[in-house]
């Protein structure tokens, strides 16, 4: 089983495309949260948040139990630029450092781009956003 960290942005349709594959990042989200703390920006799962609809998807999938679905907190927001402050440090030390993430240093980087793009379209939207996972 392999999991995803995804954005959701806040209402139905935001008018663009929001999908990112979030693979790399949820397999390196140990050493990303180390490097947050040594760049001194939140970790990226600072943004996570449950709402009903990734929890009906990760129920679908087979994981958790569905009475617990119904006891959900309401689901967190955030505003883009937090989450924009993180992953741009993300891309300036993966890009310009020696230190690297041996072969997930090519698919971070990816990933962390596609999810500037997907920020920057949320923040000019004036949209929030958080989190989810998802296991496959």
């Amino acid at each position: 089983m392999s999991a995803s960290l995804y954005i959701v942005v806040e209402g139905e349709d935001p008018g663009f495309d929001i999908f990112v594959n979030g693979h790399a990042l949820a397999r390196n989200e140990d050493a990303l949260e180390r490097l947050a703390e040594s760049l001194g920006v939140p970790p990226l799962l600072q943004y996570f948040s449950a709402d009903e609809n990734s929890m009906c998807v990760l129920l679908e999938q087979g994981a958790g139990d569905p009475e617990w679905a119904h006891h959900l907190p309401e689901p967190q927001w955030f505003d883009p630029a937090q989450g924009l402050g993180t992953v741009r440090a993300f891309i300036s030390f993966l890009s310009e450092s020696s230190v690297s993430f041996g072969s997930e240093t090519q698919p971070l980087l990816l990933e962390l781009t596609e999810y500037e793009t997907v920020l920057a379209k949320t923040q000019k939207y004036n949209l929030r956003w958080h989190l989810a996972v998802s296991w496959r």
